[in-house]
């Protein structure tokens, strides 16, 4: 099994699945409500190495995740995202808020 959640540092590193719907969206929103609480973590990296599909409710995954991190001066990045989960970031105006890296 797939590790989806782990600390590294000040990191939390989110293993994202490869479908992002309304079905996901609630199990990882509270699980990484928890960490950014419970750790004291102050950065969230999304993984989307695996993630073929995402709809509106991965958006609101991050940028709820956003908000809760930001009130404590934290950050949230994206990784390997493919062109297509790139496109959805940049339309969405998510670029604004995370860095989107390589």
């Amino acid at each position: 099994m797939i590790e989806k959640f782990k600390v590294i540092d000040n990191y939390l590193m989110v293993k994202m699945p490869e479908e992002i719907d309304h079905h996901q969206s609630l199990y990882i929103s509270e699980n990484v409500d928890k960490y950014i609480l419970g750790e004291q973590v102050n950065n969230v990296v999304f993984d989307f190495e695996g993630t073929k599909f995402m709809d509106s409710s991965g958006i609101g995954i991050i940028l709820g995740r956003y908000k809760k991190i930001a009130c404590f001066g934290g950050k949230v990045f994206a990784i390997n995202a493919d062109s297509r989960i790139r496109h959805l970031l940049m339309i969405s105006g998510l670029h604004k808020i995370m860095e989107i890296m390589d």
